[in-house]
């Protein structure tokens, strides 16, 4: 099988799959948003891999493959998988794709998702490998950009976006950075800690194709005219152990709060996150003042991860023409709005 029919990495991707996943999420948005449902899946087993942490990638691909019609087979951790009985990834993936129709697997190391990939013939999507990739994240970061600016009357060729916090270890600016990259021209400005600078091979890929990139670390700047900034918070868990010792933690000048936002940034600057964000005291993740701000794109950002997914599913398994067709009104009551406004 090939990487177009799985998703590994976002350089199976060109600008052409991306577009029509963005349209396909689209069309999945009455089913997302609980005002329709489909069972195109039905029957369909999806076998949810997770061998790291994670609450919202998880129960996301869940939903998003039960709102297909689909029903999910979950494993999480290393302690009750037969990977802790010394199973190689070539008997996991070979045993698992005898019982799913797709693989979502999560792993804590780099290159594992595509070693499990290559021993099975039915998709496997990486939902992150370590400090590697996370493609479904920067699909559905791509597709917030892109509705965040329709609302706002934007678009993205000429945008200025930041990415700050931990560029080195975050495998979601490792794949939004190239999803970018195949739009434009763009200026990216990348702020971090010294030593958690993105990959220099990133920044060499994305200036190669005609975006301007400027490093710094620190936000003590003028960024009026910026478009979106994507905070990320610390991987320590994936910090070596002399790291450890030697990292204080984020001062000030990575806060990305109100202050930040009302003094040097504009009234419709976008504030993204992959979530989850590190909200205790000292932390100086993306901070809870901006909680209510309409500026601050992060719950809308996960919503949108139900609606791609769906997109995602569907391509991969050849049904992305036939939800519409079997789509028909929910029975049940539907809250107007899950959550407090944030928009």
């Amino acid at each position: 099988m090939s990487q177009r029919q799985h998703l590994l990495t976002v350089d199976s991707l060109n600008r052409e799959r991306v577009d029509h996943l963005l349209r396909v999420a689209t069309r999945m948005e009455p089913i997302a948003q609980r005002r329709q449902v489909t069972r195109v899946l039905e029957g369909a087993v999806l076998g949810n891999l997770f061998f790291e942490a994670s609450t919202r990638t998880r129960v996301s691909f869940n939903a998003a493959f039960c709102r297909l019609g689909g029903s999910v087979c979950d494993t999480t951790g290393f302690t009750f998988s037969s990977m802790a009985k010394g199973e190689s990834l070539y008997d996991t993936s070979r045993v698992m794709s005898g019982y799913c129709d797709a693989i979502v697997m999560r792993h804590p190391d780099q290159g594992s998702v595509a070693e499990f990939a290559a021993a099975t013939n039915v998709p496997v999507i990486n939902g992150g490998d370590g400090p590697g990739e996370h493609p479904s994240q920067a699909l559905l970061d791509i597709y917030t950009i892109d509705k965040e600016f329709q609302r706002l009357g934007k678009s993205l060729g000429g945008a200025h976006i930041l990415l700050t916090g931990d560029l080195k270890y975050g495998r979601t600016v490792h794949s939004l950075i190239k999803l970018l990259s195949l739009y434009g021209p763009l200026r990216i400005t990348l702020v971090s800690p010294p030593g958690l600078e993105m990959p220099s091979q990133l920044v060499d890929l994305v200036t190669s194709r005609g975006h301007h990139v400027e490093q710094r670390n620190s936000l003590a700047s003028d960024f009026s005219d910026l478009d979106v900034v994507y905070a990320t918070r610390i991987q320590k868990e994936r910090f070596t152990d002399e790291m450890n010792e030697s990292f204080q933690g984020l001062s000030n000048d990575f806060m990305v709060n109100r202050d930040f936002l009302d003094q040097r940034c504009s009234e419709h600057t976008i504030v993204m996150h992959p979530l989850p964000r590190d909200s205790r005291p000292g932390a100086n993740d993306l901070n809870v003042d901006l909680n209510g701000d309409p500026r601050l794109a992060i719950f809308r950002q996960t919503d949108n991860g139900i609606p791609m997914r769906m997109a995602i599913f569907a391509t991969l398994l050849e049904v992305d023409e036939l939800v519409e067709k079997e789509m028909r009104p929910v029975r049940w009551f539907v809250p107007a709005q899950t959550g407090t406004l944030d928009r």
